[in-house]
């Protein structure tokens, strides 16, 4: 239910809303519903059969809107106990529950520390390497400095 936002709430009340006495929707009646935007309306028809609220009868493709949507008893229920919209109410005054207990929170705490502590670890032994490598880096550039100079004055003395 928290994929839906509150105007698709209100989307599928009303059309659970829309069945009649003889518990059923056309087509054609569905495109009505929701100004010929096919799309969505087979967005809304999924996300009720996905509910179990309403079935489906008369021909029609794997993309396509059903010939006939009905009512099941419990899409009934469901609407005449708030429907969406009272249970995305609900689902706003909760609170957000991370996963666990406060025990595992703590737990998963402790592992997150230890291997931020172990990777910062990590981290400055790789930067006293790189800067051992930068200094023998030097070192070597200048020995190679030394040495072409020592070659030019023998090389001019001889």
């Amino acid at each position: 239910m928290t994929d839906l936002n509150e105007f698709e709430c209100e989307m599928l009340d009303v059309l659970l809303e829309a069945f009649g006495v003889p518990d059923n929707l056309t087509r054609l009646q569905i495109m009505q519903l929701f100004n010929d935007d096919e799309a969505l309306a087979y967005a809304m028809v999924r996300a009720l059969l996905r509910e179990g609220l309403v079935g489906i009868s008369g021909n029609h493709g794997d993309y396509e809107l059903p010939d006939r949507l009905v009512l099941m008893p419990k899409g009934e229920r469901f609407l005449k106990e708030g429907g969406f919209m009272r249970r995305f109410k609900e689902e706003q005054k909760k609170p957000l529950e991370v996963g666990g207990t406060l025990a595992k929170l703590q737990q998963q705490n402790m592992k997150l520390q230890n291997l931020k502590l172990a990777n910062e670890i990590e981290i400055g032994n790789f930067k006293r390497e790189l800067q051992q490598g930068q200094t023998l880096k030097y070192l070597l550039f200048a020995l190679v400095v030394v040495a072409l100079i020592l070659g030019f004055i023998l090389g001019r003395t001889l």
